[in-house]
């Protein structure tokens, strides 16, 4: 367990949202061109699916933030 502070926790904390912001940028620019002529179903389907898609590598990056390795620590 962490006894001290550390810098990875407040960068991570501001790359998240950074990163958050120019992927919501992306999507909110470039989805509606090319998906804006199908239907609302399909639509929202890919909008869920986009919505989602950020959380994949979500695990490793805060477990990097709390131990500063990109995978879980072996529990013993």
């Amino acid at each position: 367990m962490r006894e001290t502070p550390t810098w990875r926790i407040p960068f991570g904390i501001i790359s998240l949202f950074l990163l958050l912001i120019a992927y919501g940028v992306i999507v909110a620019r470039y989805a509606p061109g090319i998906i804006g002529g199908w239907s609302g179903a399909t639509q929202t389907v890919v909008y869920v699916i986009l919505g989602l898609i950020w959380l994949l590598p979500l695990k490793r990056f805060l477990i990097w933030m709390e131990t500063g390795r990109w995978s879980a620590p072996d529990s013993q």
